[in-house]
Order: structure tokens, then C-alpha cells, then sequence
């Protein structure tokens, strides 16, 4: 049957979704407006994309590990307040995506939004949620990981999560520097992994610094090796003194056990979102002028 733009139009208006998923929702309920709000709210797609443009920046870090150990997942998902962060289903809703991720290792994020959960997509579970908990919500990104040996897994109160990659050590050591990560944020494992582009403007920056503080050209080199060398300690993992015991660096401890680190994962709940700043005075006074 043929349905008119006009009536696509008041079920955008009902429900805030697309174009196209309300016409699609209209041919299955064969033109019946109601029936058809009735469909997308079951579906979770009325108040999803209403709420789409809202800020997300709080949320949830899921970690999913193998049974042997050796491969991993980590993925963040996003909600607007830490209440909904806290509740079952959203916690929920997370752990499943995590599983999935390590269970299927989909290679982009459309491929894991279109895994199968419990009969639905990811995607059109999470949009059931929106509308069942009113908050927007994103799967904002997830990486998996492989190890030869081990993978060392820490989460820090559910907004910190982090995935060691070691070979040599145990377990326990696996989960100390996975801690220690959480706790240090370092760059990259080592030297050798730090970005030419970030070392060349570090050492720009030491240069200028060391110019201004008077130094002859002569010696300006030599203090800005030094500070570099200073700079890589703290940005790197194997530099870094270890937050169990600052008198030993990471890389000292590991290589005492026989270890070496070949990767991390460091994920943070909202890192790099910009959050709206609320000013409630504002906001009623935009209401009073505009009405």
C-alpha cells in the first residue's frame, strides 16, 4: 500500500525516529498510526533518536576474558547519568556486549551493533533500552586483544578498565600492571612505541623552555636530552615507578619476574566527551523570555 509523507510525518512527530523507520513501521502495520507507535515503541526505536543528540558521557568500562586466559575484550558504553550507570540492566547490557565482542570478534563497530543478543541486534537492544529507561545511550567503542601467554584484566569501580598483553610472569603480576596502568595512564609501553610526531614537539617544546630560562645554545642540547629522557619515564610504561613500590620501575619489576609487556588497553568513561555544562538559572529564564 501507499503511505502518504504527510502520515510518515505525524509518526515522526509521535515518536522523534527516522524517516525511514517510520515508513518501514507503517507498511508493516499497514497505514495504522497507532499500531505503528505501538511497533516502534516495542522495537526501542520511538525516543531513541529523539534522544540521540543528548550527552552521553557517563557509563560503564566491560571486560569479557576467555577461560584459558588468552584473548580479551574491552568495550565502553555511554548513558547520560551515573544513576542508569549503576542500575542491573544497564550493567547488563554492557557485560553482553563485551561477551559478544570477544566471542564473535567483530572488526568494526556496525559489526558488533548487528550481532545477534538474545534474539535481537545489539543495536535494536540498546534502542528498547532508551525507551524503556529514557536516557540516551551509546556503544561507544571496543577493541580485542591477544596474548601469547597471558592477558592481565583490571576494572577500577567500573569506569577505569584496562588490559594488560604479557609474556612471562603470572597472573598476579598480570593484574598488578594492569592496576598500575589504571592508576599511571602511561602513553605506551616503551620508548621505542611513543609517536615520532609527539617526541619531535616534546622536544620543541624543551628547547624553547630551555632557551628561555637563559641558557647558552652550548649546553641547551645537553638539558634537553636530559629532560626528554625525564619526559619518556613518565609517559611510559617500563619508565614509570611502579604504584606498588616507587623505588622500582615497571620495567625493573617485570624484568625481575622474566616478563615483558607487548601491549595495554586503557579505556576511561567519558575521556575526550565534552559534557554540557547545566546552569538551571539560564535555562528557566530562556523558558520565560521564549514563552
Amino acid at each position: 500500500m501507499t503511505i502518504s509523507a504527510a502520515l510518515v510525518k505525524q509518526l515522526r512527530d509521535r515518536t522523534g525516529a527516522g524517516m525511514m523507520e517510520c515508513k518501514k513501521a507503517l507498511v508493516e502495520t499497514d497505514g495504522d498510526l497507532e499500531a505503528a507507535v505501538e511497533l516502534m515503541r516495542k522495537t526501542g526505536l520511538a525516543k531513541a533518536d529523539k534522544k540521540a543528540s543528548r550527552v552521553a558521557a557517563e557509563g560503564l568500562v566491560k571486560i569479557s576474558v576467555s577461560d584459558e586466559g588468552r584473548n580479551a575484550a574491552i568495550v565502553e558504553v555511554n548513558c547520560e547519568t551515573d544513576f542508569v550507570a549503576g542500575g542491573a540492566d544497564f550493567n547488563e547490557f554492557g557485560q553482553s556486549v563485551a561477551d559478544l565482542a570477544l566471542a564473535c570478534s567483530p572488526g568494526q563497530m556496525e559489526e558488533l551493533l548487528a550481532l545477534d543478543l538474545g534474539g535481537q541486534t545489539v543495536e535494536e537492544t540498546r534502542r528498547a533500552l532508551i525507551a524503556r529507561i529514557g536516557e540516551n545511550m551509546n556503544v561507544r567503542r571496543f577493541e580485542r586483544v591477544e596474548s601469547d601467554d597471558r592477558i592481565g584484566a583490571y576494572v577500577h569501580g567500573q569506569r577505569i578498565g584496562v588490559l594488560v598483553c604479557m609474556n612471562g610472569g603470572d597472573q598476579d603480576l598480570a593484574k598488578d600492571v594492569a592496576m598500575h596502568v589504571a592508576a599511571s595512564r602511561p602513553m605506551c609501553v616503551s620508548d621505542k612505541d611513543v609517536p615520532a610526531e609527539t617526541l619531535s614537539k616534546e622536544r620543541e617544546i624543551l628547547i624553547e623552555q630551555a632557551r628561555n630560562e637563559g641558557k647558552p645554545e652550548a649546553i641547551v642540547e645537553k638539558m634537553v636530552e636530559g629532560r626528554l629522557r625525564k619526559y619518556l619515564a613518565e609517559v611510559t610504561l617500563v619508565g614509570q615507578p611502579f604504584v606498588k613500590d616507587p623505588d622500582v620501575t615497571v620495567g625493573k619489576l617485570l624484568a625481575e619476574k622474566g616478563a615483558s609487556v607487548t601491549a595495554f588497553v586503557r579505556y576511561e568513561v567519558g575521556e575526550g566527551i565534552e559534557k554540557k555544562t547545566e546552569n538551571f538559572a539560564e535555562e528557566v529564564m530562556a523558558q520565560v523570555q521564549g514563552g
